[in-house]
């Protein structure tokens, strides 16, 4: 494979920590990305993924598609300083645990306002 097909990516966590950086071709697609941050999740963490479904990549501001590839997700970063390209990742729990785990209160809510304007 040639050396222009490969692409660093680092992915930066929520507290700000690392993993990798790592070598991608650009045939790599961002579901393969997501397997890799879930099998190789640093131990001890507040916040762990369970399955790669929960984890979403953010590269440019923008969300990722598991469908796409390294190549079509590095059109728009241009010339990375360093080379490598940092991709943040969030962790979202899926739905189906939050809701159990949540309390529900059936109570109707009153709207109180409790602006002060000095």
């Amino acid at each position: 494979m040639p050396e222009e097909d490969l692409v660093y990516i680092k992915f930066r966590l929520y507290d700000g920590s690392d993993i990798g950086p790592f070598r991608y071709s650009a045939t790599s697609t961002v579901d393969m990305l997501k397997q890799r941050i879930v099998s190789d999740w640093p131990k001890g963490k507040t916040v762990v993924p369970k399955a790669v479904n929960e984890v979403k990549l953010i590269s440019s501001g923008k969300i990722l598609e598991n469908d796409k590839t390294v190549g079509q997700c590095k059109v728009p970063f241009g010339e990375v300083a360093g080379g490598i390209i940092i991709m943040h990742v969030v962790v979202q729990p899926s739905l189906a645990k939050t809701k159990t785990e949540k309390k529900i209160d059936d109570s109707p809510r009153k709207t109180v306002c409790s602006c002060s304007i000095l």
